[in-house]
This record gives C-alpha cells, structure tokens and sequence, in this order.
C-alpha cells in the first residue's frame, strides 16, 4: 500500500476516533514523521495534503529542507542538543521537545539574534522512563514559572511519549495524565499558553485522539515500517 492509501487510512481512523470523543478531526493536524524516510515518499506525502513534517535530528531535517518545497512547515521533534538551537531557530514552526532550562534560554538567545520567536511545546515525562527526556509532571509547574522570563520563547502546550506497548489502552492514563497538567496549570503562569497537546504516534494515535490530542507524530502508519 502506498502513502497516499495510508494517509487516507490514518486520515479515516482519526476522525472515527475523534467522533467517539465528540471531537472535529478539522483540529487535530496529522505531523509525518520522516526519520530514514527518501525525499520521494515525502514528496508523496505533501502531494496527498501533509503540510507539516517532523524529524528526530537535526542534520537530517537541513538536508532535507534543501530538497523540500519550501513552503513545509517543519517540527523538531527529537531531543535538540543546545549546540543545534543555532540550525533550528527560525527554521521550524515548533520546537516540540523543550525539556531544560539550558536549552531554552539559548533558543531564546538565539530567537533574540534573529528577531524572532520560537515556539515550543514542553516535553513531559509522564511514565517517568529513564530512557526518555523530558521533564516530570512534578516539575513541570515551577519549569513553567521560570520559562517566563524568556521573552523570545512561546510556550504552547505540551509533549510527551508513551510506552510502546502491544495493547494502546495500557498507555490512556499517560494522555489522560498529560490533558490534566495542561488543564490545571494552562494560565496560571504569565505568557505561557497550554493549548497544545502533541501525543500520539503510530501504536497509540487513536487512543490519543481519544483524550485529547490535538498534534500526532505519525511515521510507520504513512510511510510504512522503516529498518533502522
């Protein structure tokens, strides 16, 4: 099957699951995951409606950008070294792994460079796995307070990873967990915005959608299974 007949497939078992949830499929964007993916299969992806692509590493989202129509919004959405801010700021619609202090104070020296604002999701480590980034749920509040101070930083919602499990209902309370944080803590500090929730990947994305994701991280569901 080919990427347009995925994508119609994913598009299908969105909106099923955002009718059980009482949602619009309209809000939820669909972000391809291009990791190992050739320029030709994205290309096939933008042909079939996707405007927005994600990557894990730096170098190889530069690379492509230079084959890609520019007009790709793109997303960084793997773990960002502070020593590749400089390649990503200005580049990017949305940084979705804010997970330090270090690093977000030089995104927002380098947004200051260039007169612009990066905007970035906080990436929550709700399962608390030691392989994973991101930030706990426990501090996650006072993150929030200090990030204010940085003015070339917009912080708009939300990220997390969940477990990879055989089963995806194993991994609702790890959404369900990520909306809580976002609704209790969305206005309570100064400048920072919780609108925005990025969970979901290929395993799970129905049951995301389900509790209340607005942004999923699909790859093997459009591009089919890669070899890492």
């Amino acid at each position: 099957m080919g990427v347009r007949e995925n994508l119609h497939r994913v598009r299908e078992r969105v909106r099923l699951a955002a009718a059980r949830a009482g949602r619009d499929p309209r809000e939820i964007k669909i972000i391809a995951v291009t990791k190992q993916v050739p320029v030709p299969s994205i290309k096939e992806a933008l042909k079939a409606g996707i405007a927005d692509l994600g990557e894990n590493r730096v170098q190889e989202m530069t690379a492509k950008m230079a084959e890609l129509p520019a007009g790709v919004r793109w997303h960084m959405i793997g773990h960002l070294q502070t020593n590749k801010v400089k390649h990503v700021v200005g580049r990017v619609e949305l940084v979705h792994s804010l997970d330090s202090l270090h690093l977000a104070r030089e995104i927002d020296r380098r947004s200051g460079r260039l007169g612009v604002v990066t905007r970035a999701l906080v990436q929550v480590n709700v399962a608390g796995e030691e392989s994973k980034f991101g930030v706990s749920p426990a501090e996650l509040p006072d993150f929030l307070v200090a990030l204010q101070e940085l003015e070339r930083v917009e912080v708009c919602g939300l990220m997390t990873i969940a477990p990879y499990v055989e089963d995806p209902e194993e991994v609702r309370p790890v959404f369900r967990e990520l909306r809580r944080l976002a609704r209790r803590l969305d206005g309570r500090v100064p400048r920072v915005r919780l609108n925005h929730l990025s969970m979901g990947m290929t395993n799970d994305f129905e049951v995301a959608v389900e509790e209340g994701s607005d942004m999923l991280r699909l790859g093997t569901a459009i591009f089919g299974a890669r070899i890492y």
